[in-house]
């Protein structure tokens, strides 16, 4: 890959962002496509999260933001103008610059989530799934296993105003198909899915027990890396079925193709 003048950019905004993939999936996709584009990292803290995101949107060679953890729901307020699913969620992990300058956001974690499960074969509809998580990532997540035709959804979050606000959206969508509790509600489930950060550090605690799981279970983790986190390993060493954060990313892939118009 050469940059030039011409180069287009492409940016990953997280707090941390040492863990993040898409440079390593988008950047040989440019290539492939012989899309004059880079995507690099961004460390963002928090606080200065806004303030980082109107200096990237006033850079006219800047194309697109990609967003992570923790910045999902805050960067949906910072668009211009948001999807359906960003409306519903309540968050985004990606935004363009439109014709007009503006800048849009949409959300691709959940419809990933969902095609990496069932390339996978996973298939979600009709299975009963537990989701740990209501943040950014995990509230696109549930509305793609919804659409997807879950047979009954349990939600879970310990910040409970953070998952009620989650209930009503969905039930608006998709009303009664959603249960939310504080505490993991694994009772049940043919599939479990981690949509929180705990992983990404050697020393977090389990998001659930997967010894609470019926034999044979899927275990899902959006956590990119570590590829095998805590969960994961203890899940396979159960005998469930594991399932990588990655598959979730490559499952986006021919999303942001067409959200960014890449290779025309």
């Amino acid at each position: 890959m050469t940059i030039s003048g011409t180069t287009r950019l492409y940016v990953v905004l997280g707090d941390p962002v040492a863990q993040v993939q898409s440079p390593g999936l988008l950047n040989p996709l440019f290539a492939q496509l012989a899309v004059d584009a880079v995507l690099v990292p961004v460390h963002a803290p928090a606080p200065d999260l806004e303030r980082i995101v109107a200096g990237l949107q006033a850079v006219a060679n800047l194309d697109g933001i990609f967003v992570t953890v923790p910045h999902k729901p805050a960067v949906a307020g910072l668009a211009d103008r948001c999807s359906p699913m960003v409306e519903i969620t309540g968050s985004a992990n990606a935004l363009r610059r439109e014709a007009d300058g503006r800048w849009y956001a949409e959300n691709f974690d959940g419809t990933g989530f969902v095609a990496g499960l069932a390339g996978a074969g996973h298939d979600p509809k009709a299975r009963r799934v537990t989701l740990v998580g209501a943040g950014g990532a995990g509230s696109a997540i549930a509305a793609a296993l919804l659409a997807a035709g879950v047979g009954r959804l349990a939600v879970c979050d310990p910040d409970t105003a953070k998952l009620t606000a989650l209930r009503a959206r969905l039930d608006a969508h998709w009303p009664g198909r959603t249960s939310v509790s504080a505490e993991p509600d694994t009772a049940g489930a043919e599939i479990a899915v981690n949509a929180t950060p705990l992983g990404l550090r050697p020393g977090d605690p389990l998001p659930f027990r997967p010894a609470e799981l019926a034999p044979g279970s899927v275990v899902a983790d959006i956590i990119m890396k570590p590829r095998e986190t805590r969960l994961l390993r203890e899940a396979a060493v159960l005998g469930h079925q594991v399932h990588c954060g990655i598959h979730m990313l490559e499952g986006q892939l021919a999303a942001y193709r067409a959200f960014f118009d890449l290779g025309r």
